[in-house]
């Protein structure tokens, strides 16, 4: 049997489950939380700042603490977004601030629709797998 391809849907999901899978091992606790909070925020961040003013404030966020749950929303969209190949807005291992900085106007717009619909499964998986059950009774 041949080689099977994978949809860009399903390399989007597998990249962001693989991501929350990491996170789960990192945070637990009121870490935790903090972290399913930015990551349900992020892509409505995205539309109302844009893509570079919301990697920006997530970068300003963790303050240069590469284990802030904010830099891990941060790290796995430039994970997603410099990873070349196809479909890929940037070049794999670069930096995304400076790769949204040095590319034009198309590569960005590309770039802000690709982190929507990776920003997407991302927040669905963080949700289902690291979120809380609310703990108020329902009436």
């Amino acid at each position: 049997m041949g080689a099977r391809i994978k949809t860009l849907q399903q390399e989007r999901a597998g990249h962001a489950l693989k991501m929350i899978r990491e996170a789960e091992k990192k945070y637990d606790g009121e870490e935790r939380k903090k972290f399913v909070a930015y990551a349900e925020n992020a892509p409505a961040s995205i539309l109302i700042n844009g893509l570079g003013q919301a990697a920006a404030t997530l970068c300003a966020q963790a303050k240069g603490d590469r284990n802030d749950p904010h830099w891990a929303v941060y790290s796995a969209l430039q994970s997603w977004l410099c990873r070349g190949g196809r479909s890929a807005p940037y070049e794999p291992d670069r930096d995304l601030l400076t790769a949204i900085t040095e590319k034009d106007r198309d590569h960005y717009l590309h770039a802000q629709a690709e982190a929507l619909a990776y920003l997407e499964w991302y927040k669905k998986f963080a949700v289902a797998f690291l979120k809380e059950p609310n703990s108020k009774s329902q009436q």
